[in-house]
């Protein structure tokens, strides 16, 4: 599955994120984050997970975080897939 649209979701407020999806010929996941010392490796893992969930292969997702906990990324990148036409 590949990722058709630009889509978005969330915001850049405290303790959320905003997550962004656009076409791409490979999987790329970069992020931004408050907290990207600590727990990069946390975000990026619940991030694929959602991704490997809804079967993406391909795709550009760009994280600017500020603190989200496990379910606001996850709900957050699962709303922009539905966005971008693919979930």
């Amino acid at each position: 599955m590949t990722i058709r649209k630009r889509a978005q979701a969330g915001t850049l407020q405290s303790s959320d994120l905003m997550v962004f999806v656009e076409p791409a010929a490979e999987l790329t996941v970069e992020i931004e984050s408050t907290v990207k010392q600590q727990f990069e490796h946390l975000i990026r893992e619940k991030i694929l997970e959602v991704l490997r969930a809804h079967g993406v292969t391909a795709g550009k997702v760009r994280i600017a975080d500020r603190g989200a906990l496990d379910y606001a990324i996850q709900a957050r990148v699962e709303t922009a897939l539905r966005r971008s036409g693919e979930a």
